[in-house]
């Protein structure tokens, strides 16, 4: 299979089919609301977006919200989509409304993967971050039943100062679970998020080696959201360890959301002091230096703009639903001509342009930073990524004397 084309389309398509949702998740970048938008997209104009996602390559394609299944269409539309041979998941809210009906006509359609969020080991951490008790209880018993239907799973963590040090028991809690793959988000401080719930520089890279060691050893994927920065830990772990960095130019198996990760798996072995000029400490933590293989998962370059676009309750389209900068609208405009050639899309895909040290960073084009999390801390979607601890070379000469 070729690679995809960043430039043409893209490698994943998320729709916030509705921003209405039952929970008030304390970093919800959506802010959901309770109530759905009287302006959303229609079943039919859901179709034609469904269309024209498929002739763009057949990119991964994802429902998100809010919360997906408060649409009475939900299934209409996967249904729909499956049918001209998109790859469809879906990130439902454990409500309520995830009944044993819902999760079998999910299967029955062939849902590709159903992803929950588990933001805690335990209820107590989980249901404060949710905002709703009894959402950690939920979740179990469906994880239980859709495994039942044979439904491939994918658990979100959101990793925040608030959860960060229960990520190994969760990781734990995941392995009895038989998921298929474990997607850390890296928090962007956009809707109910705040700055201060953010993990320092450091202590995201300390997790990234962490996960980098934990990917060899568990029985399901590790990926990051929003931290393209991942796959500079994995390429610096290989070359520390004297293997050639892989070449990943294959396709991912099914993400939701920004996805650093592939199904293909290069064993590399680590480090434990990580290379390069990261600053990540490593002593008194429950992570632990560890000594095991890197995973080398992740598509060169996927991130906001670059590989991945967001559209939308109301039809907007943006770089991601974590960089909301409109640049279109589908009601208005085809897709691919907005992911294309829109300015802010065609500037995003050339790291050539981006300021600070990421302009001048080795792992540019590998990585790219998150855009998103530059325009959120500075209000400049081409600024450095401030959650990277990475100090290029080249900018290490520019702060000498």
């Amino acid at each position: 299979m070729m690679p995809v084309d960043f430039n043409r389309n893209p490698f994943i398509v998320v729709w916030e089919i509705t921003r209405a949702c039952a929970l008030h998740c304390v970093h919800c970048r959506a802010e959901a609301q309770h109530k759905r938008h009287p302006d959303e997209l229609s079943t039919e104009e859901g179709k034609r977006l469904l269309d024209e996602i498929q002739s763009m390559d057949s990119p991964i394609f994802v429902f998100t919200g809010g919360d997906p299944l408060l649409r009475e269409d939900l299934f209409e539309l996967a249904a729909y989509g499956k049918s001209i041979g998109l790859r469809v998941s879906m990130t439902p809210s454990a409500t309520p409304r995830v009944t044993i009906d819902s999760m079998k006509k999910a299967a029955e359609i062939g849902l590709d993967r159903w992803a929950f969020s588990l933001d805690g080991s335990t209820a107590a951490i989980h249901d404060r971050f949710r905002g709703a008790s009894g959402s950690f209880e939920l979740t179990m018993r469906s994880l239980k039943y859709l495994r039942e239907l044979g439904m491939p799973l994918q658990i979100n963590t959101t990793v925040c100062v608030h959860n960060k040090n229960d990520l190994p028991n969760i990781a734990n809690l995941l392995t009895e679970m038989g998921v298929v793959m474990w997607s850390v988000f890296f928090l962007v401080p956009t809707g109910r998020g705040k700055d201060d719930d953010m993990i320092s520089p450091e202590e995201g890279e300390e997790i990234l080696h962490w996960l980098a060691e934990l990917g060899e050893r568990v029985p399901f994927g590790v990926k990051t959201t929003a931290a393209p920065f991942y796959r500079r830990v994995l390429d610096q772990r290989a070359k520390a360890a004297g293997q050639r960095p892989a070449s990943v130019a294959g396709r991912m198996l099914g993400v939701p959301e920004l996805a650093t990760a592939t199904g293909k798996h290069v064993a590399a072995a680590a480090v434990t002091g990580g290379s390069g000029h990261s600053h990540a400490q490593r002593s008194n933590s429950p992570f632990g230096a560890g000594d095991g293989k890197a995973a080398m998962r992740a598509p060169r370059g996927v991130t906001d703009g670059s590989g991945f676009v967001f559209i939308s309750h109301t039809g907007e389209i943006s770089p991601s639903g974590f960089l909301p900068i409109v640049c279109g609208n589908v009601r208005e405009e085809k897709l691919s001509d907005v992911y294309r050639n829109h300015p802010v899309f065609t500037s995003i895909r050339s790291p050539e342009l981006y300021t600070g040290k990421c302009g001048v960073c080795d792992y540019s084009r590998m990585c790219g930073g998150s855009r998103a999390r530059a325009y959120t801390a500075t209000g400049d979607y081409m600024a450095s990524d401030p959650a990277c601890a990475y100090i290029p070379p080249a900018w290490q000469e520019l702060l000498q004397p």
